[in-house]
């Protein structure tokens, strides 16, 4: 769980139970600081998190989580009591312009103890309507003096507001950077010019000087510079002119509920929100994702099931959200392809959970994915060759006319309304799938049309194909993740781009790049065209593979005459690149029935090295596994239905496609185990209850001691989905699984519910 910007595992909570039971006379400060000192949870100035993390420990301590050690008294410090101003204080008086105040210094207060503070505590408790404090977290105060009439005033800043909704969404952070950046944003708690000085223009000059020095200030002070400053201003008091000639902006109000907030606070009214940058790149400061290390919560080991498994490191802060999450999960593996309200068992709470879970703003498709994209790092470290095959699909909201934020997805006629997704699975040289490694989902702009028509005097990073090199780089990340393993990026012939060719040689750690080049491209290499070359290459082999069946294409074993030839590629005209080498696999098929329609006739294009007619055909075997994100987008269409569910935005479609990809995920990879791994048991997958419920309803006998093989509960599973099992059938698919395992949820329960009445009446 998070607290106060630390995760806390089970470790670590029963760590710090098992430190006070040991040491009961173990004061509070002395334990905040072990647990610091475990965590290495330090500020950037190298100091332990001590009130941060007592701050974790009251909360850990109100969960019933640990126990504290009682608390053993105040401080001097916190005993409030009036400020008294020190003697030979001169407090300024008069009316003149600015020149005549003679050098305006500013004076930052250096400690608690010293004459500044207690000049400083005296004027906010005398003039300032909020008073002297206390004030939130880090602080820095400054006095401000005239050489010629004395004491003039004093401004505070102390650590920004944790939540604010018109500030959140001018910056337009995620959760995630909110939470790690927030400390960058500083909020001047207190401005006093005292009322018995009247100065024109005074006030915005003393901001403006302070603002001057506050970054160098803070960074001295706790060893980083903020990078925006807030305050709030309250209308039926001020007008906020000064804040405004200093160039303050103002974006907003505070919320001021009069029936007063869950704490138990009454807010005073509605506050005009002023903000001022002090860098130019600050929004990027502030929206900079936090990094995050793999084995952050649960590993696979210690999850306590396949869902925790790949949810359990998701950075939801609230871990109610993280219940939730995992029990929308499970219940939309439960019942793939029914609604919302279906999948969550006709509960009226369960499924007012479901859609509050999707509206917060907390939950988006980047953070829900994080989690699942860690855990398919862990899978990919076990293999020797990993696929990252990508590919675009769209989804189709046009009967969805009342959600905002879609886009047009097919051409003007069509008038369909959804969104864009172009996401890489992650896939053995078998075809299992290991896990989604990135997804991207956009909404076109309506008023882009006809970008089409100018799109050679766009840079790549303009056009939407820049999809591909965004994937490709999630690749590369992986390859640097997992060292020991070769990543391959596939794409199909949408993929054939220069740029993306371009950049998978200039790194030469990054990952490899195997791609059908497109005919109508019309490649050069050599000074002559790809086909021509590579088709004047002597056929080294031939090669069978399987061409799936799709629409009216029936499948079928194609034998295919292969060629290859290492070749130089040389840049579109227009482009301001060199050329690069590349090695092409040229397949050809041959010796087809004469009603194929389509021969196949494939031209690959990669950074991997071709040398021989096995490592040729070993590409064409690569190729052919691209099918299987296809595969994955109909179970994704089909099996989760994820087309029909019915929010009011598209951002909280995006946060449910997060979900509805892991359980597609899942559907295909429990169909791909039952062949690869066919010998072992099935409670690997399925709990005791769901596997003993499938065997007694198949067989109609009472379920044997040892689960069966996974093969055979795959096509137990797969029958309840209309898998026949004939002979000539071969192994079940994805769609008769996700049928199957719908009707297994209900087969489960009753199973279970008949169970617990047998018992009752076999009771005494």
């Amino acid at each position: 769980m998070w607290i106060s910007g630390q995760f806390f595992n089970t470790e670590t909570v029963s760590r710090i139970r098992e430190e006070v039971e040991r040491e009961p006379s173990l004061s509070r400060r002395a334990l905040s600081r072990r647990v610091c000192e475990w965590l290495d949870w330090r500020s950037a100035n190298g100091r332990l998190q001590e009130m941060s993390c007592r701050k974790a420990l009251s909360v850990l301590d109100r969960r019933g989580l640990i126990r504290l050690p009682k608390a053993k008294g105040g401080y001097a410090f916190e005993r409030r009591s009036r400020p008294r101003l020190p003697e030979g204080t001169e407090i300024a008086e008069g009316t003149c312009n600015l020149a005549e105040l003679g050098e305006i210094e500013i004076v930052p207060v250096s400690s608690r103890s010293s004459k500044a503070s207690r000049i400083w505590n005296w004027l906010m408790a005398e003039y300032h309507y909020l008073g002297k404090g206390p004030l939130c977290g880090a602080q820095i105060r400054y006095l401000v003096h005239s050489s010629v009439y004395g004491w003039l005033g004093g401004l505070s800043f102390s650590a920004g507001t944790w939540r604010l909704k018109d500030r959140d969404e001018w910056i337009g952070w995620s959760e995630g950077a909110r939470r790690a950046n927030l400390q960058r944003v500083v909020c001047n708690s207190r401005f006093l010019i005292v009322p018995t000085v009247r100065v024109p223009n005074l006030a915005s000059h003393v901001l403006s000087r302070c603002l001057s020095r506050l970054g160098a200030d803070w960074e001295a002070r706790y060893g980083y510079a903020p990078v925006l400053v807030e305050t709030f201003i309250d209308p039926e008091r001020f007008a906020g002119t000064c804040y405004r000639a200093a160039n303050w902006t103002c974006i907003g109000e505070t919320a001021g509920r009069s029936d007063g907030y869950r704490n138990g606070k009454v807010s005073s009214g509605r506050k005009a929100i002023y903000v001022k940058p002090l860098c130019g790149n600050w929004r990027s400061v502030l929206r900079r994702e936090p990094e995050t290390a793999l084995g952050m919560g649960r590993s696979a080991a210690e999850a306590a099931d396949w869902v925790e498994e790949e949810f359990g490191r998701v950075r939801l802060y609230d871990e109610r959200l993280r219940r939730r999450l995992f029990v929308m999960t499970k219940d939309f593996f439960a019942r793939p392809g029914v609604l919302v309200p279906e999948a969550c068992e006709g509960s009226e709470a369960k499924t007012k959970g479901a859609y509050r879970f999707l509206e917060n703003a907390q939950v988006d498709l980047k953070t829900l994915l994080r989690s699942h994209v860690e855990a398919t790092v862990e899978r990919v470290r076990e293999h020797d060759v990993v696929l990252a095959v990508q590919d675009t699909t769209t989804l189709n909201y046009t009967s969805h006319r009342s959600t905002e934020g879609l886009g047009p997805i097919n051409t003007t006629q069509d008038g369909g309304e959804g969104l864009v997704v172009h996401d890489t699975v992650a896939f053995t040289q078998a075809g299992t799938p290991l896990g989604v490694l990135d997804a991207q989902c956009w909404a076109r702009d309506p008023e882009e049309a006809g970008k089409r028509a100018r799109r050679k005097a766009l840079p790549i990073e303009a056009k939407e194909s820049y999809k591909w090199l965004r994937s490709y780089g999630v690749a590369c990340e992986l390859q640097r993740c997992c060292p020991e393993t070769m990543v391959v990026s596939v794409g199909d012939r949408e993929a054939d781009i220069y740029e993306l060719f371009y950049e998978a040689v200039s790194d030469a750690k990054g990952a490899k790049l195997l791609v059908r080049a497109e005919r109508s491209r019309n490649r050069k290499v050599d000074e002559t065209r790809l086909w021509d070359r590579v088709g004047s290459e002597d056929v080294s082999g031939y090669q069978e593979i399987y061409i799936p069946g799709k629409g009216q294409r029936r499948a079928r074993t194609a034998k295919l005459a292969v060629r290859y030839a290492r070749v130089r590629l040389e840049p579109p005209r227009g482009k301001a690149l060199p050329g690069i080498e590349l090695w092409a696999v040229y397949a050809e098929e041959v010796e087809y029935a004469s009603n194929v329609a389509s021969p196949v006739e494939w031209m690959l294009l990669t950074t991997v090295e071709v040398r021989s007619f096995e490592e040729a055909a070993e590409r064409l075997r690569w190729y052919a596994q691209r099918w299987g994100i296809e595969v994955y987008h109909r179970t994704l269409k089909s099996g989760c239905r994820i087309q029909d569910r019915c929010l009011r935005r598209a951002d909280r479609l995006e946060a449910c496609l997060a979900i509805d990809m892991v359980v597609a995920w899942r559907i295909f990879f429990l169909t791909k185990q039952g062949r690869e791994t066919p010998d072992i048991p099935c409670d690997v997958f399925l709990s005791e209850e769901e596997w003993k419920a499938l065997y007694t309803y198949k067989k109609r006998e009472l379920p044997p001691s040892r689960p069966p093989s996974l093969r055979e509960a795959v096509r137990m599973i797969a029958s309840l989905g209309g898998f026949l099992g004939r002979k000539g059938d071969g192994e079940p698919g994805t769609t008769t699984m996700w049928r199957g395992l719908e009707r297994l949820e209900m087969i489960t329960e009753a199973y279970i519910m008949f169970k617990s009445v047998h018992r009752a009446r076999a009771s005494p």
